[in-house]
């Protein structure tokens, strides 16, 4: 059985503001709340369904090649991903629902189907509740 993590937050900022930081600008954005992966497009073309992201992902010390494919994207709603690290897959998927006309909460749901549930799962709730204190005050000190 897979392993889940899930981490929400509140972001006091609308809904479309906070969508297009996200995943609009997840390419340009994603280093500057977890500073160990590094992203880049082979084009220019709008992130939508079916774009690949190049990763390099830092986190263990030896960089670790892989990509992002976009399999869901729905505007101020839902980005979904499949992430491939090396040879590890993980899906991530981030849902944004207006709380009111200036508030966004953002959940983001991590499966990492490799792992089970006699995995120490320390690091991983660590390293959730870091970056997304970090996003959170990207978002609200820049939109």
């Amino acid at each position: 059985m897979a392993l889940q993590f899930e981490s929400s937050e509140v972001i006091d900022r609308p809904i479309d503001k906070v969508f297009h930081f996200y995943a609009v600008e997840h390419v340009r954005n994603h280093p500057r709340w977890d500073s160990d992966i590094e992203l880049w497009l082979d084009s220019d073309a709008p992130i939508s369904v079916g774009t690949i992201i190049h990763r390099r992902n830092k986190r263990s010390g030896t960089p670790v090649e892989g990509t992002m494919k976009v399999v869901e994207f729905e505007p101020n709603h839902m980005v979904a991903m499949e992430i491939h690290d090396g040879p590890a897959i993980m899906y991530g998927r981030t849902i944004f629902e207006a709380i009111n006309g200036s508030q966004t909460k953002i959940t983001t749901i991590i499966d990492i189907p490799w792992m089970d549930e006699k995995t120490d799962k320390t690091f991983m709730n660590n390293r959730l509740a870091q970056v997304s204190q970090i996003r959170k005050q990207l978002m609200e000190s820049e939109l």
